[in-house]
């Protein structure tokens, strides 16, 4: 969420920082937690890519690569301007802006379904503009007013920025950088939002990341799941928490999942600063920031951290593309693979208005179909379930370990190239490099290999993996 002085940058997160056919939406009512179901829980988040560039994606790199989710930016209407921040200001809740109208959208989600993936929408329902003007659809709103959907009544009373994280009323009823803050407790506002989410589900929506929910009431974010067609949908949300912040994640695990940023920082601290080999039990046991591996999203970086350089990025070459590796090997959480443009300036829209006509042109950074990633959602799908096993590392920089008996992975983040016998538990056989397509490496009946992995590279085998 964010805008032209939407220095979340300065607030919130950096505040943190501190311290297979068509799929219809999910309709298991009793899952209050909603994580991803089935074998493929990978979501690709193709940050401000239209709808049409979605649905081609879906067809031609998602699906096949086997992820189980795609998440848009937000549909709604909003306000105007270039800036990918104007995505995050809505002006009502109908489809049509930068992206695409309800059209091509309702198409997308077609699209994807028939390739085997979901969709999750970026939901805005927090808070609306910081000023006046019309919007991507047409419609004239001034602050606090928007026809046909609130009015000032509809507000917090409390029209000043949120000043202090440690106030848990001044964080929740007040102004993120002058944004209208809706009063989701209210009847009325709740109603309006679950409508929004209802009309969504009607077109095949599959599930939502809440925007900026520590700045709601867990209790609120409750009550407007209650109210949807499907109370049980997959449903994530966005709590930055952290050092100075009263509201934390672990408050809204009873609404659902929460991405874990924590986790994205200490990735980038041991990339960057630290030894791999610190890894070896990553995840909920690194205590606060961290929540049970079923209730948590994870992630290398998103669009709000890549800018503000609390995370890894597209810039830090091999480092960021071994943090994705590794953290699709690694049993944790649910991954969130982003997927951006580049950028020289914060608020740098995306190339072409959102139109990817083909990868790594335009900017457009396609770190969803980089070769080294997809052939680890392949790679996590064939070894959900399994633990850990046949933990190896050189005491700094390069690990090895093993899933189950189905798959074995190596990084090696030294400066130069490692020579190795791994002992495996995969059966006697050849295998695919899916890293490097073409390469085989036979495992002898003692489950051991021996490889050369080269320096910021990786290797992965799994039972299934073609060449």
């Amino acid at each position: 969420m964010r805008t032209a002085a939407f220095r979340r940058t300065a607030a919130w997160i950096a505040a943190a920082a501190i311290g297979s056919a068509a799929l219809t939406p999910l309709t298991d009512q009793s899952r209050a937690a909603a994580s991803p179901p089935g074998v493929k829980d990978v979501t690709a988040t193709l940050f401000q890519w239209n709808f049409a560039s979605i649905a081609n994606a879906c067809t031609n790199t998602l699906g096949p690569s086997g992820y189980g989710y795609v998440e848009t930016s937000p549909p709604q209407e909003h306000i105007q301007g270039p800036q990918w921040w104007t995505s995050y200001q809505p002006v009502s809740y109908r489809i049509i802006g930068r992206l695409g109208d309800v059209n091509s959208f309702r198409s997308m989600v077609s699209t994807c379904h028939a390739a085997g993936v979901r969709v999750i929408v970026d939901a805005v329902i927090n808070h609306m503009t910081m000023g006046s003007g019309v919007g991507s659809g047409g419609t004239v709103y001034t602050k606090y007013n928007y026809p046909g959907v609130y009015q000032d009544q509809d507000f917090h009373s409390c029209r000043a920025n949120i000043t202090n994280w440690a106030d848990r009323n001044n964080v929740q009823q007040c102004e993120l950088v002058g944004l209208a803050d809706l009063n989701t407790g209210s009847d009325h506002v709740r109603s309006t939002i679950a409508g929004y989410l209802n009309s969504l589900i009607a077109l095949g929506v599959d599930g939502f990341r809440i925007d900026a929910a520590e700045l709601m009431a867990a209790s609120d974010l409750a009550a407007i799941k209650s109210r949807l067609s499907n109370p049980g949908i997959f449903w994530v949300q966005e709590v930055a928490g952290g050092a100075g912040h009263v509201v934390q994640a672990g408050e809204y695990l009873g609404t659902g999942d929460v991405d874990i940023f924590q986790g994205a920082y200490d990735l980038k601290r041991i990339f960057t600063a630290e030894r791999l080999a610190y890894l070896q039990n990553w995840g909920t046991a690194w205590g606060a920031g961290y929540q049970a591996s079923d209730r948590s999203r994870t992630f290398v970086d998103n669009w709000d951290t890549e800018r503000n350089g609390s995370t890894l990025n597209y810039t830090w070459g091999s480092t960021y593309t071994l943090a994705n590796v590794f953290l699709l090997a690694w049993p944790y959480g649910s991954p969130n693979i982003f997927s951006g443009y580049e950028f020289s300036s914060f608020d740098q829209g995306p190339p072409n208005g959102g139109v990817v006509n083909a990868c790594y042109t335009q900017g457009w950074k396609c770190q969803n179909a980089w070769p080294e990633i997809a052939g680890m959602v392949g790679f996590r799908n064939a070894v959900r379930g399994t633990a850990v096993t046949n933990w190896w590392s050189n005491g700094n920089n390069a690990i090895a370990f093993g899933r189950g008996n189905r798959g074995y992975v190596v990084i090696n983040h030294e400066g130069a190239a490692v020579t190795q016998t791994f002992g495996t538990s995969l059966a006697a056989g050849s295998y695919c490099d899916v890293q490097h397509r073409g390469a085989r490496y036979t495992v002898g009946s003692d489950g051991r290999f021996t490889a050369t992995v080269a320096a910021g590279n990786a290797l992965a085998l799994y039972l299934g993996a073609t060449c």
